[in-house]
């Protein structure tokens, strides 16, 4: 019953989404449409208009099948026009430069590139305007010979956020957040955050991106117990808002991640093998609790929440994935396929969308776990030569229109 329910459910967005883009093809006039050819136009379809034509193929589940038929149905499935499929984004450092022997490179370069699943390889994105501060932020420092400097990226409401980092003087390299917008592949900067800061908790929950904790140039309570807040989904923001603060300061240790989960933020404030304390902030009530301790005792590594409703962990020791049952208060192991423990031993950073984990190990891995399927599915993607990835997000894809 419930698979059958599923598709019906999948059946009816599909209808509702050809009737949205029926009713804005009919309102668009010739001028606005998309151009192909310089030369001549040529149908999508052969005797149908292309307004009704684009509407068929959007039906079709699989891109990569429309890509591979001809130039014009690939020009169409990249356009700004088409239903936009999920990619993968990451953030790079450069791996490559340069060093004596038994010490890492410093400064490496930083890089965000995409994963295009239709013809699978990485492309760079667009670089940011020079007056944008990316160039400020640092993996590695010199005073820190076995640690590297968190860089902290949120994806939210269709776009990716550089919201933390840290510059050459150890102080808060962001001052407004990066975002970038894949369907238009620009960067722009947001308002000015309240108390810019490194080493906090980030995260988002339904299209709000959340910052809080951390330090500034100094340790400040005030800033280590603060918690501020943008609404992507609001094209008139002009300021992040200030909400209820924290009750301590434990989530000042280290840059954390603030899982969203069925609108709350989850929040544990160590890695590692230390004693850990949870907080769970709740964005409707704008109110604080704690995490109770069998929710704690999940977090033996990296953990993310599929469409923010469903937990999933990775060990970042034994390389297993858990899965949170809330209505028995206890993580459940997830059988995967024989060797995929040991792909994933050393997790350091996991997303969760459509029924699939991607999870960046600590040796420079990109794995890819499908739970959906019993045992679970395991995979690589293969990174660009001479690039470490620090972290990962899945986000539509970027606009092309560069096909001859």
């Amino acid at each position: 019953m419930k698979k059958i329910k599923y598709e019906n459910t999948e059946r009816e967005t599909k209808l509702k989404r050809s009737a949205s883009m029926a009713t804005a093809a009919a309102k668009s006039t010739p001028a606005k449409r998309r151009k192909i050819d310089d030369v001549k136009q040529i149908a999508l379809i052969d005797g149908l208009p292309d307004h009704i034509s684009e509407i068929c193929l959007s039906l079709v589940c699989r891109p990569s099948i429309l890509a591979a038929v001809c130039t014009r149905w690939r020009r169409l499935v990249y356009s700004p026009e088409f239903q936009p499929f999920s990619s993968l984004y990451a953030l790079f450092v450069d791996s490559s430069s340069a060093s004596a022997p038994g010490f890492r490179p410093v400064n490496s370069a930083i890089r965000f590139m995409c994963f295009d699943p239709v013809s699978s390889k990485w492309d760079p994105l667009p670089p940011p305007p020079p007056e944008l501060p990316l160039n400020r932020i640092i993996y590695r420092h010199p005073s820190y010979i076995s640690f590297n400097l968190p860089i902290q990226c949120v994806s939210a409401a269709g776009k990716l956020v550089i919201i933390a980092g840290s510059n050459q003087e150890l102080s808060p390299a962001i001052s407004h957040p990066l975002i970038f917008d894949p369907i238009s592949s620009t960067w722009t900067s947001g308002p000015p955050i309240g108390s810019p800061r490194r080493w906090c908790a980030t995260g988002a929950c339904g299209g709000v991106i959340y910052i809080a904790s951390g330090m500034s140039s100094q340790f400040s309570s005030t800033v280590a117990k603060s918690i501020e807040k943008l609404d992507l989904t609001d094209h008139n923001r002009s300021s992040w808002e200030r909400l209820r603060e924290m009750r301590d300061l434990r989530f000042s240790r280290e840059a954390i991640d603030a899982v969203g989960w069925r609108r709350k933020l989850l929040m544990v404030n160590v890695k590692g093998d230390a004693v850990k304390e949870g907080a769970i902030y709740d964005v409707v009530s704008d109110d604080w609790e704690a995490m109770p301790e069998e929710m704690v005792a999940g977090w033996r590594g990296p953990v993310a929440a599929m469409e923010e409703e469903t937990l999933y962990s990775v060990d970042e020791k034994k390389g297993t994935v858990r899965i949170y049952d809330e209505e028995k208060r206890e993580w459940r192991e997830v059988t995967v396929v024989e060797g995929g423990e040991e792909l994933l031993k050393g997790a350091q950073q996991v997303t969760a969308v459509a029924g699939k984990l991607c999870v960046v190990t600590v040796d420079g891995r990109i794995v890819m776990v499908d739970v959906m399927a019993e045992p679970a599915k395991i995979w690589t993607v293969e990174k660009p030569q001479g690039l470490e990835p620090v972290s990962v997000h899945v986000l539509p894809r970027m606009s092309r229109l560069d096909f001859s």
